[in-house]
């Protein structure tokens, strides 16, 4: 099964949403493998958004993930990279959709409540970025057959 990560931004820690945020990846069936606060600080966000470097919004962007510190999570499924950007919904909330993490608590391109990981190859170097082997867990669910069909897992 996959991994991703995902960052409850201050926005969303401001807004007390995070136990919202993250009962909707839980009901989903998604399986928690890590989960921490942190702050952030300059070296981790210009590794992090070093894709964004030489836009106007880079130290906007920064600022404003350094406002508190963040939940960062690691979830476990199948094909949970592209199941979470979905339930995430597009970067700018007020284009996504409602019944989407942002759709729902959004309304604002940069504020914009969570992150998530693009694809499988960014979500395995953002975990490495964020959390130590040692602070990630692979149990077995409760009961994983009322959650998958035997030749999903």
């Amino acid at each position: 099964m996959e991994r991703t990560l995902i960052i409850i931004k201050p926005s969303a820690v401001k807004r007390d949403l995070i136990g919202e945020i993250i009962h909707r990846f839980e009901i989903k069936g998604l399986q928690l493998c890590g989960l921490k606060m942190m702050q952030l600080d300059d070296k981790i966000l210009n590794e992090h958004y070093a894709h964004l470097k030489e836009k106007p919004f880079f130290q906007r962007i920064k600022t404003s993930m350094m406002a508190t510190p963040v939940i960062v999570c690691c979830w476990k499924g199948v094909d949970v990279v592209n199941l979470v950007r979905r339930m995430v919904g597009p970067t700018n909330g007020r284009d996504a959709a409602l019944g989407t993490i942002r759709g729902d608590y959004s309304v604002s391109v940069q504020e914009n409540i969570i992150h998530a990981s693009d694809t499988v190859e960014n979500a395995e170097i953002e975990i490495r970025r964020f959390f130590r082997t040692e602070e990630l867990y692979d149990f077995e669910q409760l009961n994983p057959s009322v959650l998958y069909a035997e030749y999903e897992k």
